[in-house]
């Protein structure tokens, strides 16, 4: 019996695997390219529950006929931004389970989301579609004013983001807009002033359970880079239900009923308010974050939801592990990573501090501004979310990835 990804998060490939396993399945990835998962794939034994089928994940003709081939496929993993529309139509297409492949192209476009939830009450803002050219700065200024954020409806990684507080830096974010290629359009909404906040959930047949916060460290302006998160932020109780009933309340709204999102939003003086939704467990070390808290494999859940049962973690355990921080190692400058230096003195941090990278020497460095710059992760573990945050910014302080031929 087979339960198949459709390619994956960059990290928690053995978790997944093992989850499988325990459930009598081998885990299936379908994948593009395998050096996205290499530090996953080092990590797993031999005989590990795993088998690696490489097809081009953008066609999706060739993917149907990849799973097809799986025997005893039971299953299809929807973890993905880029992948959630094509895995939904080729679950329903093959009869597995999953999610309403309409739901999916909904929530998979930022703008029909912001406007959705505005319509049903769920949101207080709506979103103005742009086009760059004459004209398109009196529309935004019209529509949503200033301050504002430009953005791509289908983006990912902080991708062709921008953020506007006048009119100057408007019309230089639509001249830019105007030579970037988009995976889905331009559109622009309201910029809200506070931390960033995601609420990390866990749905099934409507009910959502909050299972924390994790905290989002952005760059100073006017790049919207994340830098460092940890995980779970200790709220008050009665903030903490308050952000639970409006992630509920956001998720049903949008259509999301069952399996894990990733809830972005800004924690204003006036409450939450949505950035945007992502079907799927958070990214980075996220995953990571939330097994180390609950003290099991949140991986489970996922697969329950691919193969239709309801998780069994939305009945518990509560969360009583150790808290972590991770922190997003960026170089300095463009050019090509030759290593880092720093990674041989972690043991003398605390907190268990440990290394991920998500670039090997040889890579080339191209962007700064958004996650794509992202050499590696740090994760450190503490008592608290805010204590294991400064451990992992202390051991991190101490890595730095080294670049060859680096833009002068």
């Amino acid at each position: 019996m087979t339960i198949a990804a459709l390619e994956a998060l960059t990290f928690g490939l053995d978790r997944m695997a093992a989850a499988a396993a325990g459930a009598g399945h081998r885990l299936c990835l379908l994948t593009g390219n395998r050096a996205v998962y290499r530090h996953e794939l080092a990590r797993l034994a031999p005989d590990a529950p795993l088998d690696i089928v490489d097809v081009d994940t953008h066609d999706k003709a060739a993917c149907r006929a990849a799973l097809s081939a799986l025997p005893g496929l039971s299953g299809l993993i929807n973890s993905t931004d880029t992948w959630s529309v094509p895995a939904a139509e080729l679950a329903a297409e093959l009869g597995l389970p999953g999610p309403d492949p309409d739901s999916v192209r909904v929530l998979r476009d930022k703008l029909r989301v912001r406007n959705l939830l505005h319509e049903r009450g769920a949101g207080r803002t709506r979103a103005h579609a742009v086009v760059p050219g004459p004209g398109a700065a009196v529309g935004v200024l019209r529509e949503v004013g200033l301050p504002a954020v430009l953005k791509d409806s289908a983006g990912t990684s902080s991708r062709n983001v921008w953020l506007v507080r006048d009119e100057q830096r408007l019309a230089a974010a639509l001249a830019e807009a105007g030579e970037r290629p988009f995976i889905g359009g331009l559109f622009a909404e309201p910029f809200f002033a506070g931390p960033v906040y995601s609420a990390e959930t866990l749905s099934w047949a409507g009910r959502t359970r909050l299972l924390g916060v994790l905290s989002r460290q952005m760059s100073p302006e006017p790049h919207v880079r994340e830098e460092a998160s940890a995980f779970p932020v200790g709220l008050p109780g009665a903030q903490a239900r308050r952000i639970e009933a409006w992630a509920d309340r956001t998720l049903r709204a949008a259509g999301h009923l069952a399996g894990f999102a990733h809830v972005e939003f800004v924690l204003t003086e006036n409450g939450p308010e949505l950035v945007e939704i992502n079907r799927r467990i958070g990214g980075a070390l996220v995953g990571e974050a939330l097994c180390l808290s609950f003290g099991v494999n949140v991986y489970e859940a996922m697969i329950d939801t691919a193969l239709g049962r309801r998780p069994a973690l939305l009945d518990g355990p509560e969360a009583a592990g150790p808290a972590t921080g991770f922190v997003l190692k960026y170089p300095a400058t463009t050019g090509t990573l030759t290593g880092w230096s720093g990674l041989g003195g972690l043991h003398a941090f605390p907190g268990s501090p440990r290394w991920y990278p998500t670039m090997a020497p040889g890579d080339r460095v191209e962007h700064l501004t958004d996650q794509r710059g992202c050499s590696g992760i740090l994760l450190a573990e503490g008592a608290t979310a805010e204590l294991a945050l400064h451990r992992a910014l202390s051991a991190a302080g101490s890595i730095t990835p080294l670049i060859a031929d680096a833009a002068a």
